[in-house]
């Protein structure tokens, strides 16, 4: 009996397992790297002919800020959910496991519903390419397949992983210390779902302009979160005396927040484009970010009884800022 209770409560362990080789097999069929960037080609681009130019601008352009962005989640994100004086190791943990499902996940599912297709050169056979590509060390696609839906992959599919993790999380914030491995993964493999279906109403058919995904990430999971937590609530956990802190919980939630806070300005611009609308979101950002954190501080003070700061308000009322204005930090 001992044994079947235990298995019952381990179920995410199969589903895990499950799951990861389910991904192993669909990036093997439909994924590929991006054709214009990570295949060695001589096309003319943006940044000049060939791919090698090409993939050095992306990278001189756009890869410091996807790691900027890659901190927030794996780091940032983390230590700001350790504030529950019993879910530290649950928190940073659970983080990086609700990210890594998330990050390939999201791939997958963006890449379904934005498939790329080959276009094939009517006059050029299969035997022309093969020579052509003898004489030279340029890699031509001699299989050309106009009718399959390729996931192509490069630094851009991870940045919009990035984006799609970030509301996994927040949403995960909601229901922190009340929910179990096997719900979380459920959560994520729904939400990734929803919340790309929801960018291409909001983007593609309404046509609205969110370059700092405050709409699409912080709002959307903000309410799916709220929709989890009627969905999984429980009297005894909302009265449990576990969801105190602590002054140690605080101190490492408070890491998680200068981290969140300090690259910011790169999750606000790294999808605005590349010139001035950048820069504007950089600035806009991080002057939006200092801000905020003073009139945190302030109204934290003011509320209080003792006049006194509160850590909860600090730890997540000075990141307000950031949210707020991404959705104009590239206009304004």
């Amino acid at each position: 009996m001992d044994k079947n209770s235990n298995w019952a409560l381990s179920l995410h362990i199969p589903v895990m397992i499950i799951l990861q080789i389910s991904f192993l097999i669909l990036f093997a069929v439909f994924t590929r790297y991006d054709q214009s960037e990570a295949y060695r080609n001589q096309y003319e681009n943006a940044e000049g002919v060939g791919s090698k130019v090409l993939a050095h601008g992306t990278i001189n352009t756009s890869y410091a800020m996807f790691q900027d962005v890659h901190v927030m989640i794996f780091v940032g994100f983390g230590f700001l959910m350790t504030f529950l004086k019993k879910y530290g190791l649950s928190a940073v943990s659970l983080n990086m496991l609700c990210s890594a499902l998330a990050i390939q996940w999201g791939i997958l599912v963006h890449g379904f519903l934005h498939p790329s297709y080959d276009i094939c050169a009517a006059n050029v056979t299969t035997s022309a390419a093969e020579e052509l590509s003898a004489q030279s060390d340029v890699l031509y696609n001699n299989n050309c397949t106009p009718n399959f839906p390729w996931i192509d992959i490069s630094l851009g599919t991870m940045i919009d992983a990035e984006f799609a993790v970030a509301a996994i999380l927040i949403s995960f914030g909601v229901i922190l210390g009340t929910s179990s491995p096997l719900q979380l993964i459920l959560m994520t493999m729904i939400e990734i779902v929803l919340f790309n279906v929801n960018k291409i109403i909001g983007r593609d058919i309404l046509g609205a302009v969110d370059a700092g995904d405050t709409i699409f990430v912080h709002m959307f999971a903000a309410y799916f979160g709220i929709a989890m937590s009627r969905v999984l609530y429980d009297k005894n956990a909302a009265t449990s005396d576990k969801a105190g802190t602590t002054p140690t919980s605080d101190l490492f939630s408070m890491v998680g927040t200068i981290f969140m806070w300090m690259f910011w300005p790169s999750f606000n611009a790294v999808a605005a484009a590349d010139g001035d609308a950048k820069m504007r979101a950089l600035i806009n950002t991080y002057l939006s970010l200092c801000a905020c954190v003073m009139s945190s501080f302030a109204a934290s003070a003011l509320v209080n009884s003792k006049r006194k700061f509160s850590m909860e308000h600090i730890q997540n009322a000075t990141l307000a800022g950031g949210i707020a204005v991404g959705a104009v930090a590239d206009m304004v």
